[in-house]
């Protein structure tokens, strides 16, 4: 069941009343799900039964994604505003330091909160931050065309290129290896979600300067590359693994950038390896 918590946090104007969508499943220690720039927490749907085995599993719409709303403004969406915010949900959800599992921008968020010592574990599938300066131009290049193409598609068009596994591919095929795998509402449902993000400019403008250089001390980190990632190229687990040495690497095999969907079991084992 999907629903939203409502929280207040600190902004330029003092205090502010902020809610974020979430959907809470499942029994165990409790594990955060944060989806990448321009998606939304169904991202996770096909891992979230697999966790929910074992796991408290909250899978949230980050703000301005989904059907969370915006920030408040005047508040930036960079790493000092969203994690602090994110904490601020756990509090209000009564969770103390959650495993966490994030994906893209989901994987950076994760890292940064196991930094501020706010999780009990990482894992980080694709994290951004690892990029050189020409990845990052590249990455946030085909993202802007990603998010344009969503504008300008009609939403009849969009649902008929949705019931074909060759329209699948055109309208997924960047971030997905198994596009195919995807349901025609799936499909239709994050398309959507890509083209009205109200959050989506502000936080690619925001991580333009974003570089992830920080250890995490204690808290085990599990780091997951698709094999096949397009968008953030597998050599930044590379990177990543140099920046915290005590961080275990992953390869992903037969995944893209989005692996949840492309080995369902294969994430669920990762995350649940380094929950344990």
């Amino acid at each position: 069941m999907t629903t939203q918590v409502s929280f207040t946090i600190d902004t330029p104007g003092g205090r502010r009343p902020l809610s974020v969508a979430y959907r809470r499943t499942g029994s165990g220690a409790p594990l955060l799900l944060l989806h990448g720039i321009g998606h939304h927490r169904q991202a996770w749907d096909p891992v979230v039964h697999i966790l929910a085995a074992e796991r408290d599993v909250i899978a949230v719409d980050l703000p301005g994604f989904g059907e969370s709303p915006a920030l408040p403004r005047g508040v930036p969406y960079g790493l000092s505003s969203v994690v602090p915010v994110l904490g601020s949900m756990c509090e209000a959800l009564g969770v103390d330091r959650p495993h966490v599992a994030g994906n893209s921008l989901g994987g950076l968020l994760a890292l940064e909160l196991g930094h501020r010592g706010l999780v009990r574990s990482v894992t980080a599938l694709s994290p951004a931050g690892f990029w050189s300066p020409g990845e990052r131009r590249y990455a946030f290049s085909t993202l802007t065309a990603m998010r344009r193409g969503a504008q300008a598609l009609p939403l009849p068009v969009l649902e008929r290129l949705s019931r074909s596994a060759g329209g699948r591919a055109a309208l997924t095929g960047t971030i997905y290896a198994r596009p195919g795998r995807r349901s025609p509402e799936a499909v239709v449902s994050e398309t959507l979600a890509l083209r009205t993000a109200t959050g989506f400019d502000e936080t690619l403008a925001a991580g333009r300067s974003v570089l992830f250089t920080n250890e995490l001390g204690e808290v085990p980190v599990t780091v997951a590359w698709g094999a096949k990632d397009r968008l953030l190229l597998r050599r930044q687990g590379i990177r990543a693994k140099r920046t915290m040495p005590g961080a275990r690497l992953v390869r992903l095999p037969g995944c893209d950038h989005v692996p949840m969907n492309d080995d369902p079991a294969l994430v669920a084992r990762v995350i649940l390896d380094t929950s344990r």
